[in-house]
């Protein structure tokens, strides 16, 4: 029987910035980190939290700008992925987390991949979902941002998708799902992700966020290395109707890797909403298996 534990909702500052996190679970179990994409939060875990709150020590933060988090000004604080994930490991390293599990997706992936490569030896494994750290993941959708990021001038930005606004904050949820499957996606969830995004100065903040995520596609030269060398043991959850990444990026992490285990859904960029204990119980099993060969090494 699965023995429940409450969702605890806290806020902790960490160098200067208020960030708001969801905790469960006992300190004494395993680990597992919940770094969430564009433009949700921690709410994006709320369906899986509960059913690993037996299994794991589950921290999920909402980065600064997003969810309940501050939203220091830019004159405070560096928006990039590699300061997200610093403040991110001074939140961790304030609630004694050590070595860990990542959950990443979407804009979570650059963060998390910046906590891998400067700790390597901190990440017990990976749970990728929906997000890109190989040139195979970006398709022609990306063609106008990778014009804009070489050549950052006004015609190039006014080829850009549409996409900071309700409509483009729903289109994150639904968008390239087959109508069988849109029903199942709560509307609360742009409504909240959009509420938070269209405070004043957020969506300045979140383009850019979308000009230094140049720099993660630049990484991944690194982010392959890091895989090469260290071989950690990875989890691919995967919505296959995602309309950002394309379905190839699972190749190029099953061409690296020696443990990797892939799974894909008929879901989409946020697979946690329709297929949350699917995906609960493969991230149980992910991190019971590694826990076992961890005590069974000699």
């Amino acid at each position: 029987m699965l023995t429940v534990q409450k969702t605890r909702h806290n806020r902790k500052t960490v160098g200067g910035v208020d960030i708001a996190y969801r905790e469960s679970g006992s300190r004494e179990k395993p680990a597992l980190v919940l770094l969430h994409g564009f433009p949700s939060s921690s709410h994006m875990f709320r369906n899986v939290i509960p059913l690993l709150s037996d299994a794991a020590h589950m921290v999920a933060p909402d980065m600064p700008a997003f969810g309940f988090s501050a939203v220091p000004s830019a004159k405070e604080y560096e928006y990039t992925f590699e300061n997200i994930s610093r403040t991110t490991e001074g939140l961790l390293d304030e609630l004694g987390v050590g070595r860990c599990y990542l959950y990443v997706q979407d804009w979570g992936v650059a963060v998390g991949y910046h906590l891998a490569t400067r700790s390597p030896d901190r990440i017990l494994g990976l749970i990728v979902q929906n997000g890109s750290a190989h040139e195979e993941g970006l398709g022609s959708g990306w063609d106008s941002a990778k014009a804009y990021w070489a050549e950052p001038s006004a015609e190039n930005r006014a080829k850009l998708p549409d996409w900071l606004n309700f409509e483009g904050t729903r289109h994150e949820y639904v968008g390239g799902l087959p109508d069988r499957l849109t029903p199942l996606v709560p509307p609360e969830c742009w409504h909240l992700d959009w509420g938070r995004s269209s405070r004043p100065n957020v969506t300045d903040i979140h383009f850019e966020l979308f000009r230094d995520f140049r720099n993660h596609v630049a990484r991944f030269p690194e982010i392959r290395a890091y895989h090469r060398r260290y071989q950690p043991p990875c989890l691919i959850l995967w919505g296959r109707h995602d309309p950002y990444f394309e379905l190839q990026e699972v190749m190029a992490y099953n061409r690296v890797l020696e443990t990797v285990e892939t799974h894909v859904f008929d879901g989409g960029h946020f697979l946690l909403e329709t297929h949350a204990p699917e995906c609960a119980a493969l991230m149980r099993e992910f991190i019971a298996d590694r826990e076992t060969r961890r005590r069974e090494a000699p």
